[in-house]
């Protein structure tokens, strides 16, 4: 598309395609398969390709409240610089969103400025493709991916003129999204380059969202070091996503389960483990004795319910039936465990599930985190489980 020739020709040759299947009449050509899948997500959530933004932007107060909380505020510099460069003389916008589509920083060139102004493209304005259609902002947090737009793939016919490049941020800490970093600006404008300007920003802005991690970690294992000076024994202080800062008397590892007050973790060479607040970040360390998790599974129970007891902290789970019934499978087996194919045979009735077995298996273990273990499915060892059915 950006090294198109002919971006007039190619303008003019969607705005056809776009006409025809909004018509329902056969266009000259399929448009692109993430144009298309946009196109009738947009058309199921009625919005209408004549209008334009109807939402009223958030109060300058709102956004500065949203820019406060993005950790994209750490790393708005990195993610505008490489682009802002060129913005006057290429003639477009950079614009950052939240992870909701939120418009939260906008810059570039003043003529675009002006243009976007009159679409509603503005600071605070809502970009989803529920709110303003298919663009490459709400498309490429729909689709989790990188998209470029050109002219008529747009579904609303005022954003036609345009182009917009997007794609999205995630924590590297985490995972979580973000946000969205764009460029925008007129259709014939669009430069080859564009598309790699903005992987470049998301790569440089990731780049340094890292380093403050490590940065965070150095901190909290020096903070830490004080405290441990009485602790005997193999340890791990961990950040709130399960990022080791120190460790000692353990094989070297980069990250456990993140940790839950009075939540058990599973650390190998450690056991099960309850984690214990230590300033900003967790100790996880073998309990002194033996704790004993008692755990009751409730069936009977709508939804059903797992209670968990371990010393003095306790907490309860709600399971979906298929997890429950798992569970269940899981302390039948007993402290040998079972397999994949035995799992499929009891949950479906036979052996050809071992992959949808996995898959639940893996969410499971999300749901009650260190309880059971796997290779083969069963019960964590140290959990003593008792499972209440009907009658």
């Amino acid at each position: 598309m950006a090294s198109s020739p002919d971006l007039a020709g190619l303008a003019r040759n969607l705005v056809r395609v776009h006409d025809a299947v909004l018509s329902g009449a056969q266009p000259p050509q399929p448009p692109r398969r993430v144009v298309e899948r946009s196109w009738h997500r947009t058309l199921s959530l009625g919005v209408d390709p004549e209008a334009r933004s109807r939402h009223e932007p958030l109060s300058a107060a709102e956004i500065e409240a949203r820019r406060r909380r993005s950790r994209l505020a750490l790393v708005i510099d990195e993610l505008r610089a490489p682009l802002l460069a060129a913005a006057d003389a290429s003639s477009y916008l950079v614009v950052v969103t939240d992870a909701e589509g939120t418009v939260l920083w906008r810059d570039g060139a003043h003529r675009v400025k002006s243009h976007a102004d009159a679409l509603g493209f503005v600071e605070g304005a809502l970009w989803t493709e529920g709110a303003v259609g298919t663009n490459a902002i709400g498309t490429a947090l729909v689709e989790g991916a990188p998209v470029q737009l050109f002219s008529a793939e747009h579904f609303e016919r005022a954003q036609a003129p345009w182009y917009c490049t997007a794609e999205p941020i995630h924590d590297p800490i985490d995972g979580s999204l973000l946000g969205v970093v764009d460029v925008s600006g007129p259709a014939l404008t669009l430069h080859p380059a564009i598309r790699a300007l903005v992987s470049a920003s998301v790569q440089l802005a990731t780049a340094r969202l890292w380093r403050n991690h490590g940065e965070g970690l150095e901190r909290l294992r020096r903070a830490a070091e004080p405290l441990l000076a009485g602790v005997n024994g193999p340890l791990l202080v961990v950040d709130d996503h399960g990022w080791v800062a120190a460790q000692r008397g353990l094989s070297s590892r980069d990250r456990v389960e993140a940790p839950q007050a009075d939540r058990a973790v599973a650390v190998p060479e450690l056991g099960l483990c309850l984690p214990e607040r230590l300033g900003s970040g967790w100790l996880i360390r073998p309990t002194p004795g033996r704790v004993v998790f008692t755990s009751v599974l409730d069936l009977v129970a709508t939804p059903a319910m797992l209670e968990v007891q371990a010393g003095d902290s306790s907490w309860r789970i709600s399971l979906s039936p298929r997890h429950a019934q798992l569970l269940a499978a899981l302390s039948q087996a007993g402290p040998a465990g079972t397999s994949a194919g035995e799992l499929s045979r009891q949950l479906f009735g036979d052996a050809d599930h071992q992959v949808t077995v996995r898959a639940e298996f893996s969410r499971l273990r999300r749901a009650v985190d260190a309880l059971v273990a796997g290779n083969p499915y069963r019960v964590a060892d140290g959990v003593h489980l008792v499972v209440h059915r009907a009658g």
